[in-house]
């Protein structure tokens, strides 16, 4: 490793050594090294895909390694589970919320806590419950109020301030700031430095690099898999760390790709404003063009796309399709008009698990299959057909439960959906390629490719590097709801990196 740790395996309360793990034969951590004292705030930094998720799992109990060791607090460990971790004295707080609206604050605390007798004494643990509350800045907030009642953020302290109510040892936090206000952040940021304060080890993963070097005291750098510096954060810079993260420094490309301005605007987007999580976004999109939005997690670039499609019902701005004033707070309204949404979550919001490929396929056609209110079987079989043909699906699995296929497949139906109609004028697409393999990602950006070339509007919102730039020809780089940054032609990934992370404004 280059750069300097600033502790070593003999004095660390946390040791990862040589750690390794692939999956189907495919390494996603490669011989990963490092170590953090006791009372230290430990960051892991690296692009998507560089392995900061499995680093994570491995240490929380999630994955086993293939090969290398863990060590805590001078003892090796060979965690078989979360609650095997947990006993240890390793807290996770995922980047995905694992809160249940349903139940009380106090509820939401206690629950998946081994410490927790089994026969609870309900008023020790609410004035325990009151006293980390007040900790996180949630003094305004009742033990007994249902989860419900708060906000995303307020869910989010919430999620942190159990994991720090399990007297661990050693707090993981995976993307714990990206939903969350300033004041928020800083109230996540007070109650991680009382913490280490305390003597606890802190593992904090984040893509906003301003963040990891305010906060933090060490920075690990994780490149393809590996482990390739460990430096003090007060040696590094933003531009600095990018360069270990990409082993480049930003810099502008010129433009290079050729664009007809004949294309005349289909898609104007003017002041589109979410409150709370988006400000004055404004583009004007051409058909024939893939337009891409550049931004982590949190970033507002998945809003715009859930705003335009009707799903942020207090939206506010202007939108016109084809010089046309597009309805955009009513989803149904907009599909009408010619916008299709695909999101980022083709599980929960956009495939119908228990039916067929073949209904999927054609699920927003139904009322153009039907006669009198019936849906015509042979023509519902060839418009499957057509679309299965069109998105590269195999012919043999239309029967199939939907459920049955690859992830790749399931998002190739479910982009193929929105194509072939001849009624349909933008496409948005949000993390197009989440949990497809290389594969089937080249498939989908074949199929948007085509999409464009056939005269529609495409704008898909992604966080990763090389997505943006192999896809877009126009990227909009974005940050806490606003955006920093248009490119067209060539781009440095860098310069990419710096904009999504770091947010400086373009001169």
């Amino acid at each position: 490793m280059s750069g300097s740790a600033t502790v070593g395996p003999l004095d660390a309360d946390v040791w990862v050594e040589g750690l390794s793990r692939s999956f189907n034969g495919v390494a996603a951590v490669r011989d990963v090294s490092f170590a953090v004292g006791a009372g230290e705030i430990h960051a892991l930094c690296g692009h998507n895909g560089a392995g900061k998720s499995t680093v994570v799992k491995l240490l929380s109990g999630q994955l086993a390694p293939d090969a290398g060791r863990i060590v805590l607090r001078g003892e090796a460990v060979d965690f078989r589970s979360r609650q095997a971790a947990q006993r240890s004295g390793v807290a996770l707080v995922d980047q995905e919320l694992s809160v249940i609206p349903a139940l009380t604050v106090l509820e939401n605390m206690l629950l998946g806590d081994i410490h927790v007798p089994f026969v609870n004494r309900r008023r020790w643990a609410a004035a325990d419950c009151r006293r980390i509350l007040d900790d996180m800045g949630l003094g305004h907030i009742s033990p007994d109020q249902p989860l419900s009642a708060l906000s995303i953020g307020e869910r989010q302290l919430v999620e942190i301030a159990k994991a720090l109510s399990q007297k661990a040892r050693l707090v993981i936090l995976d993307e714990p700031t990206a939903t969350l206000s300033d004041v928020e952040t800083e109230h996540v940021f007070s109650a991680i430095r009382r913490v280490a304060g305390l003597g606890c080890s802190v593992i904090f993963v984040s893509h906003r690099l301003s963040e990891v070097l305010a906060l933090c005291d060490t920075v690990t750098v994780l490149r393809d898999g590996r482990s390739v510096a460990t430096t003090p954060a007060r040696d590094l810079t933003v531009d600095e760390l990018i360069v270990q993260m990409l082993g480049a420094a930003p810099r502008r490309l010129t433009a290079t790709r050729a664009w007809d301005p004949a294309h005349a605007p289909a898609l104007r987007i003017e002041h589109l404003h979410v409150p709370g999580r988006l400000s004055d976004f404004t583009l004007t999109a051409s058909a024939g063009r893939v337009y891409a939005l550049a931004g982590q997690l949190g970033s507002g670039a998945s809003d715009v796309l859930r705003a335009l499609a009707g799903l942020h019902p207090k939206a506010t701005g202007v939108v016109e399709l084809h010089g046309r004033p597009l309805p955009f707070r009513d989803p149904v309204r907009v599909a009408r008009a010619g916008l299709a949404f695909v999101s980022n979550d083709r599980k929960s919001e956009g495939l119908f698990l228990g039916t067929s490929v073949a209904r999927n396929l054609v699920a927003t056609r139904l009322p153009r299959l039907a006669r009198a209110g019936v849906v015509q079987s042979r023509l519902e079989r060839r418009t499957a057909l057509a679309l299965a043909e069109q998105s590269g699906l195999p012919e043999g699995r239309l029967d199939d439960d939907v459920l049955a296929l690859s992830g790749g497949n399931q998002q190739k139906v479910f982009v193929g959906r929105c194509l072939g109609g001849g009624d349909v004028w933008a496409l948005l697409l949000d993390e197009p390629t989440r949990g497809v393999d290389v594969g089937g990602r080249a498939e989908i950006h074949r199929l948007l490719r085509e999409a464009a070339d056939h005269g529609l509007v495409v704008i898909f919102a992604s966080t990763e590097l090389d997505e943006l730039l192999e896809l877009g020809d126009v990227i909009v780089t974005m940050r806490d709801g606003r955006v920093v940054n248009r490119y067209e032609g060539a781009v440095d990934e860098a310069l990419l990196m710096r904009d999504m992370t770091h947010g400086v404004d373009a001169p």
